[in-house]
């Protein structure tokens, strides 16, 4: 198995070297991640500057770019192998519920399976700075290897969430939905020392709808939860109810 591994914490993060430590393990391993951090920048493509790449490592790039870009680039460029798989984090904090919209470790699957290569994401649902890697990783490497046994449906990814748990202590995976978030009070509203305003968004402690079957749920369980996304956004179901209107 090739695999090519990538995220959006920055090719230095402690999560993204267990997960490629533990994917080795199972094939052959490249790494072609951001040179920083870049959180929440989603599918960004920015094609107004050309990219830097650095070789840190046999094998390691450090791109100065989108988690995006790192994929679009180390496929065509910078790896010497067509990956089998695609895998992006290990993510420092959940990718739950609406939050995969603006989640770069997310975006990064998105764009392997653009371009139809089997992919998931996977994040460790804590922000402590000092976290255990190591069974969310066992885990990424245990789901590889039934991915590319059993194969994906056409344009779909995964997203995995592991609990900040001990691995002995983790419930069964299970296969969830995508939640939902509660948006009241996002943004930071104050004055800075030279009394201009600024607005901070997403510094808030944020909320999610406990429902039955969604991912939030499921972690908040102790579960490990695998919510397969889509690449069609189409509301197919809203395709009648338009074609009534006068347009």
């Amino acid at each position: 198995m090739k695999i090519l591994v990538t995220n959006d914490d920055g090719i230095h993060a402690p999560g993204i070297i267990a997960l490629a430590s533990a994917l080795a393990a199972i094939g052959e391993v490249a790494v072609v991640a951001p040179d920083r951090e870049r959180s929440a920048a989603s599918h960004a493509l920015p094609l107004h500057h050309p990219l830097r790449a650095e070789q840190v490592a046999p094998g390691r790039f450090a791109v100065d770019g989108t988690p995006t870009e790192c994929v679009n680039l180390g496929i065509h460029s910078l790896i010497d192998f067509h990956p089998d798989l695609v895998v992006s984090g290990i993510n420092r904090g959940a990718n739950i519920g609406d939050d995969v919209t603006y989640s770069g470790t997310v975006a990064a699957a998105t764009e392997a399976t653009l371009m139809g290569i089997p992919a998931f994401a996977v994040s460790l649902v804590t922000l402590d700075a000092a976290a255990d890697y190591s069974g969310a990783a066992a885990y990424a490497a245990r789901l590889a290897k039934e991915l590319i046994r059993n194969g994906l449906p056409r344009d779909t990814f995964l997203n995995v969430n592991v609990p900040a748990v001990d691995p002995q202590l983790l419930k069964s995976p299970l296969i969830t939905v995508q939640g939902k978030r509660r948006y009241e009070g996002t943004i930071v509203d104050n004055v800075d020392p030279r009394g201009r305003n600024y607005y901070w968004i997403g510094t808030a402690d944020l909320d999610f709808h406990d429902l039955d079957g969604t991912d939030y749920a499921a972690i908040k369980r102790g579960h490990i939860s695998i919510t397969p996304l889509h690449l069609d956004m189409t509301n197919h179901t809203a395709l009648s109810a338009l074609q009534s209107w006068t347009l």
